[in-house]
């Protein structure tokens, strides 16, 4: 069980690249007075440039500047605001997360969380395997109960070990109405930050955003 967080040498570089971009607005800053100093000196005595132009020439550069600076706070906030989220995540770590993900099966049955269709009067539970390819299918009675799936054929066999994921087709009589993607529960063993979002990585090396989650349990 792990929870990866931001180093300080992580830290530090992010430091330094926000202190690189200012550097490079001043540096901008000094090239675009000398610019606007050139041509001063080099415009035509008989129309000269107004004030206006003037003004209107800084206010445009000075509106870039502070645009690359708020850009730079804020890039350095959602940095700080996704360490902080993963800190709290760490908290998930060993419990049994809900989410729509590839099921890691061991041979010990897995809970799935169907959503049929409110009007269905049939559904049925559709098992791919990691290539996506059709495995078993199942019939119940369409229910948000929860389904617990043996991973076995038809004969008692199990099937192999891997990942796994579930479909729900709902049907009106014999109308397919709608074809949703299953919930399932598996152990969070690990947070970790990747680009700015708390990423979950639960049994089988199954990678969520923890924004997906949408339950939490003891293990059962």
């Amino acid at each position: 069980m792990q929870v990866t967080s931001t180093s300080p040498s992580q830290a530090a570089s992010q430091t330094q690249t926000i202190a690189t971009d200012k550097d490079e607005v001043n540096s901008d800053y000094d090239v675009f007075l000398q610019l606007l100093t050139a041509q001063v000196k080099n415009q035509d005595p008989l129309d000269p440039m107004s004030s206006d132009d003037f003004s209107s020439q800084l206010a445009q550069f000075s509106a870039v500047e502070q645009q690359v600076k708020t850009n730079d706070l804020l890039e350095s906030l959602g940095l700080q605001m996704g360490v902080m989220g993963m800190g709290e995540m760490a908290s998930w770590i060993g419990l049994d997360a809900r989410a729509v993900a590839a099921a890691s099966f061991d041979g010990t049955p897995i809970s799935v969380s169907p959503n049929p269709a409110a009007s269905a009067d049939r559904a049925v539970l559709v098992v791919r395997d990691s290539s996506g390819n059709e495995v078993q299918r199942q019939d119940f009675t369409p229910s948000t109960d929860e389904i617990q799936w043996a991973g076995v054929d038809e004969n008692g066999a199990p099937f192999a070990n891997g990942l796994y994921t579930f479909e729900v087709e709902s049907y009106s009589g014999d109308e397919l109405i709608e074809i949703n993607k299953a919930e399932i529960y598996s152990r969070v063993l690990e947070a970790k930050s990747s680009n700015g979002e708390t990423v979950l990585v639960l049994e089988g090396g199954v990678e969520v955003p923890s924004s997906s989650v949408s339950a939490l349990r003891d293990p059962v």
